[in-house]
C-alpha cells in the first residue's frame, strides 16, 4: 500500500509544475508523466520578474543616453552661439574692419587695418618705382663661348661684385649661374628672342636703392642698361613722398597704397571708413547661430497636438533656467547711445517664439549714419550686449562649470550608475538560471523515468498479489 502511495504523490508532483506552465506557455500544456518539461521555458518563466526589473532599468539608460545627446547638441549649438559673439565683441574684428575705397584704382588702390581712421585722402602720383635692369648683346646660342675678363656688378651702394669669365665659366648659362649665387643683389637669366640669346640682370630690389650699375668689363659682352632704379614720387595730403616701393605702407597710418600707373595732372581720392559689410555680415552670422541654439531648446518644451511634450529634456528644469538666461541676455538694453540700445534699435527684432529676425533696411541705416553707436552697443567694455551676452553663454556651457555642464555630468554619472546595477543584476540572474537549469533537468529528468518505474513497480504489486 506504500508503494502505491509514493507513485501517486509522485505523479501529483508532476502535474502540479505541469498546471504551474500552463498559464505562461501552450508548448507546457502537455507535461506529464513520462513526457518531461521544457526546461528552458520553466527557467525564464520563474526569473521573469528579474528579467523585467533589468529591462525597466535599461529603458531608464536608453532614455538618459538620449536626453545626453540632445545636451551635447545643445551644447554645440551654444559654443558656435558663442564664437559668433565673439567675433562681434572682437576690437580687431568685423566690427572694427575698415575699407579704404578709390576714386581712380588704377591709379591708387588701397587696403585699410582696422587701426586705420575714418578720413578722406588726396593722392597725385607723379611717377612710379621702377626696377633696374641690364641686358647684353645677342650670342648664337646659351653656350656660345665668351672671351675671358670680368666685370662689377653693384646695386646701389652696396659694394661691388666682381664677375670672372675664364676657360670653365665662359657661357651665358654659366654666367648666370654663378652670378645668382654670388648674393650681388640681382637676379640673372638667359633670354631669348628672335636676335638671338642675351644675359639679362634684373634688381632683386626696386628703386633708387636697388639700381645697378655694370663697370669694368673686359669680356667679350657689352651691356646696356635697359632701365634706370627710380623711386615712386607722389604727394598725399599735399605732403611730398618718396618711395622705392609702388606699395606705400608708411603714410597714412593703418593704410597701404597701391600705386597702378602715374597721372601727375589728376589727384586721386581715397576714402578710409568702416566696413560696413562684414559688420553686417557678422550680425547676420550671430543671428543665424542664435536661431540654431535657441529653436533646439524650444523644441525640448514644444507640445504635441495630443497634449504632450516631444523633447527628451522637456522636464529638464537647467534647461529651462538656461533657456530663461539667454531670454534675458537677448533682450539687454543700455540708455543713450544715440538711440541705438538694443537688437531692436538695429533692426534686429525678436519674434513670438525667440529666433530673431533681420531688418536689413533698419542695420543698414544704422551702420551708415551712426556705425560707432553700433560698435558701441556691441564692444562697451563694461555695457556692451556682446559681452553680457557672452557672459550667460559661459555660465550656461563652461565645460566644467556651466549648469549645462554640470546637468549633463549628473545625467552621465546617474546613467552608470545604472550601468553598474544592471551588471550586479544581470550577473545575479546568470547564477540563478544555473541553479533553476540544474534543479529544473533533474526533474524533467525523474518526469521521465516514471513510467518505467511506475511499470515495474506494477508488476512487482501483480508479482505479489498472485503469490498471495
Amino acid at each position: 500500500m506504500s508503494t502505491t502511495n509514493s507513485l501517486s504523490s509522485l505523479s501529483s508532483l508532476t502535474d502540479s509544475i505541469a498546471s504551474s506552465a500552463s498559464g505562461t506557455s501552450s508548448s507546457t500544456t502537455g507535461t506529464g508523466l513520462g513526457q518531461g518539461i521544457n526546461v528552458q521555458e520553466f527557467v525564464q518563466y520563474a526569473v521573469s520578474a528579474q528579467q523585467a526589473q533589468i529591462t525597466a532599468l535599461q529603458t531608464e539608460q536608453t532614455a538618459l543616453g538620449t536626453q545626453t545627446g540632445e545636451l551635447s547638441t545643445i551644447s554645440t549649438d551654444l559654443s558656435n552661439l558663442d564664437s559668433a559673439v565673439e567675433a562681434l565683441n572682437d576690437p580687431l574684428g568685423a566690427l572694427s574692419a575698415v575699407v579704404a575705397t578709390s576714386s581712380n584704382s588704377s591709379v591708387v588702390s588701397a587696403t585699410a587695418s582696422s587701426t586705420a581712421a575714418s578720413g578722406s585722402h588726396t593722392i597725385t602720383v607723379t611717377n612710379l618705382a621702377t626696377t633696374s635692369s641690364y641686358y647684353t648683346n645677342e650670342l648664337s646660342s646659351s653656350s656660345s663661348t665668351i672671351s675671358p675678363g670680368s666685370f662689377q656688378i653693384q646695386v646701389g651702394s652696396n659694394s661691388p661684385v666682381t664677375i670672372t669669365v675664364n676657360s670653365s665659366d665662359n657661357t651665358l648659362s654659366q654666367l648666370a649661374s654663378t652670378i645668382n649665387s654670388q648674393n650681388a643683389g640681382v637676379t640673372a637669366s638667359v633670354i631669348q628672342d628672335a636676335n638671338g640669346y642675351r644675359l639679362a640682370l634684373v634688381s632683386n630690389s626696386s628703386g633708387a636703392q636697388g639700381d645697378i650699375k655694370v663697370s669694368s668689363n673686359t669680356t667679350g659682352l657689352s651691356f646696356t642698361k635697359a632701365v634706370t632704379g627710380t623711386n615712386a614720387s607722389l604727394t598725399v595730403d599735399g605732403i611730398p613722398i618718396s618711395s622705392a616701393s609702388n606699395t606705400v605702407s608708411n603714410v597714412i597710418s593703418g593704410v597701404t597704397l597701391n600705386l597702378g600707373s602715374a597721372l601727375p595732372d589728376t589727384p586721386v581720392t581715397v576714402n578710409v571708413s568702416p566696413d560696413t559689410s562684414q559688420a553686417t555680415t557678422a550680425i547676420n552670422n550671430f543671428v543665424s547661430a542664435w536661431n540654431t541654439a535657441i529653436k533646439e531648446i524650444n523644441n525640448q518644451f514644444t507640445v504635441g497636438s495630443d497634449g504632450t511634450a516631444s523633447g527628451p529634456l522637456e522636464a529638464d528644469d537647467t534647461l529651462q533656467q538656461a533657456q530663461s538666461m539667454l531670454l534675458s541676455a537677448i533682450s539687454y538694453s543700455i540708455s543713450g547711445n544715440n538711440g541705438i540700445v538694443n537688437l531692436a534699435s538695429i533692426g534686429v527684432n525678436m519674434n513670438d517664439d525667440g529666433t530673431l529676425t533681420v531688418d536689413n533696411g533698419t542695420l543698414n541705416a544704422a551702420l551708415s549714419s551712426n556705425y560707432s553707436a553700433v560698435q558701441n552697443l556691441m564692444q562697451n567694455a563694461t555695457t556692451g550686449f556682446a559681452q553680457n551676452l557672452d557672459s550667460a553663454i559661459q555660465a550656461i556651457n563652461a565645460p566644467g562649470t556651466g549648469i549645462l555642464s554640470i546637468d549633463s555630468q549628473s545625467i552621465t554619472n546617474n546613467s552608470n550608475d545604472l550601468t553598474q546595477q544592471i551588471n550586479d543584476l544581470q550577473a545575479a540572474l546568470a547564477t540563478q538560471e544555473a541553479t533553476l537549469t540544474t534543479t529544473y533537468s533533474q526533474v524533467n529528468d525523474t518526469l521521465e523515468e516514471l513510467p518505467l518505474l511506475e511499470s515495474q513497480l506494477s508488476q512487482q504489486l501483480t508479482g505479489i498479489s498472485s503469490s498471495s
